[in-house]
């Protein structure tokens, strides 16, 4: 934890198999982050997760847990009842087993596969915040916070989040990388945050070496994070995760050093 109280984090690379989410747990408290953000699917998809297990884990390395939940095949915006409603049923699943191992927040992606020229945003928008509401309604009975992501080039993006925060109660997650793909410099996230901070409770460091989706290691590309967080650094408490597409924990705690400075 920072000295003025950010906590910060990584998201588990878990999905593929390739690191077990055991060893991504002990590879945070290694690197000395404060929580890890387990995603949930594929390798780590719920029913292939011991929710006590991944407790007792976290609890043996005196890690918080936040967890990302499933998107891919996720659709709690689709216009067909039948296939939202089954989304729903899912995301509902999820949110209850990352209650049961402790997880205090859940990232969630608000976004479909729906769109134009079949579907335009009016047709779909409402049924993505009707969902967004009835997620966060379920987790919060559960002691668990929804985090709506703003997603690169697709609804819910950074330029859709005043409409998340005016028609739900949901907080959000900042995803930098995201928030670049759609236009944002360095200084116009940092503007964000300072209007905005209030209803962001988690940010993703998601580096790149241009105006794109890449999750290099922190500082490698070519955004401004000293000048991005910046807000962060003015009594803001929220949890940051490190995102970075890597198997290998010296590139992790490479960026935590790097988050570090930035914070």
């Amino acid at each position: 934890m920072t000295d003025d109280g950010v906590r910060r984090g990584y998201v588990t690379q878990t999905h593929t198999g390739a690191v077990p989410w055991e060893r991504a747990l002990r590879g945070a408290a290694d690197v000395g982050l404060d929580f890890a953000e387990l995603y949930m699917d594929g390798a780590t998809e719920r029913t292939r997760l011991d929710p006590n297990a991944v407790e007792s884990v976290a609890d043996e390395a005196g890690l918080d847990l936040l967890v990302h939940l499933p998107f891919v095949g996720i659709e709690i915006g689709s216009p067909r009842n039948p296939v939202r409603e089954g989304a729903l049923a899912e995301q509902r699943a999820c949110v209850e087993v990352a209650a049961e191992m402790g997880a205090e927040k859940a990232v969630l992606h608000a976004g479909t596969s729906a769109g134009p020229p079949e579907w335009d945003l009016e047709e779909i928008a409402p049924h993505l915040l009707d969902s967004v509401r009835t997620l966060d309604r379920f987790a919060a009975d559960r002691g668990v916070e929804i985090c709506v992501e703003n997603l690169p080039g697709v609804p819910f993006t950074i330029h859709h989040l005043d409409r998340v925060f005016g028609e739900t109660e949901a907080a959000a997650t900042l995803d930098t990388g995201h928030a670049r793909v759609d236009g944002l410099d360095a200084e116009a996230i940092a503007e964000f945050l300072t209007e905005r901070g209030d209803r962001v409770s988690h940010v993703h460091v998601n580096d790149a070496r241009e105006a794109a989706d890449e999750h290099v290691p922190t500082g490698s590309g070519t955004l401004d994070f000293e000048t991005a967080l910046a807000p962060l650094r003015e009594g803001w408490t929220g949890t940051v995760s490190i995102e970075v597409y890597t198997f290998d924990f010296d590139y992790v705690a490479l960026s935590a050093e790097k988050l570090d400075d930035y914070l």
